[in-house]
C-alpha cells in the first residue's frame, strides 16, 4: 500500500477538480500517438493515423482521450487502493497507460505553468505511477 502525505492527496484532488478534460484528455492522447508511434497500432480502429495532425483532428481520439481521463478518476476516488480499485483492467492497459502517463504530466504541465512546481510534478507523477504499477501488478 502506498503512502500519501497530506499535501500529496490535496494536490491530486486539486489537479483533477481543475482539470479541463475536454481539453487535456485529447491532448495527451494525441500527443502519446504522436510521441510513440508504435502506440497506433493499438487503435487500428481509429482509422488513419498517419501524421499529427490526422490524429489531433480524430473525434474517437478525443473521445478516447477523456474516457482514459475519467478512468483516473477512479484512482483519485480511492488513493487508498488504487490497485483493487483497477483490478479489472488488462495488462494492455498498463502498457499503454505507461507511455499516456508521461504525456500526460507534460499536457499539464503547461497547462498548469507555473503552478506545477516541483512538488506538484512529484505528487502528480507518484499518483501516475501507483496507478500504472498496480494495473500491471495484476498480470505480474
Amino acid at each position: 500500500m502506498v503512502e500519501w502525505t497530506d499535501f500529496e492527496r490535496a494536490t491530486i484532488q486539486s489537479i483533477f477538480s481543475k482539470m479541463n478534460y475536454d481539453d487535456v484528455g485529447p491532448a495527451a492522447l494525441s500527443r502519446c500517438l504522436v510521441v510513440y508511434p508504435w502506440t497506433q497500432r493499438y487503435f487500428g480502429n481509429f482509422g488513419n493515423l498517419y501524421n499529427a495532425a490526422a490524429i489531433r483532428g480524430k473525434p474517437m481520439v478525443a473521445a478516447h482521450g477523456k474516457t482514459v481521463l475519467h478512468g483516473l478518476d477512479r484512482a483519485v476516488k480511492n488513493m487508498d487502493d488504487i490497485k483493487a480499485t483497477y483490478a479489472e483492467l488488462s495488462v494492455l492497459h498498463s502498457e499503454k497507460l505507461h507511455l499516456l502517463a508521461d504525456c500526460l504530466t507534460i499536457v499539464v504541465a503547461a497547462r498548469m505553468g507555473a503552478a506545477f512546481t516541483a512538488d506538484v510534478q512529484g505528487a502528480f507523477q507518484k499518483f501516475l505511477a501507483v496507478v500504472v504499477s498496480s494495473l500491471g501488478k495484476q498480470y505480474h
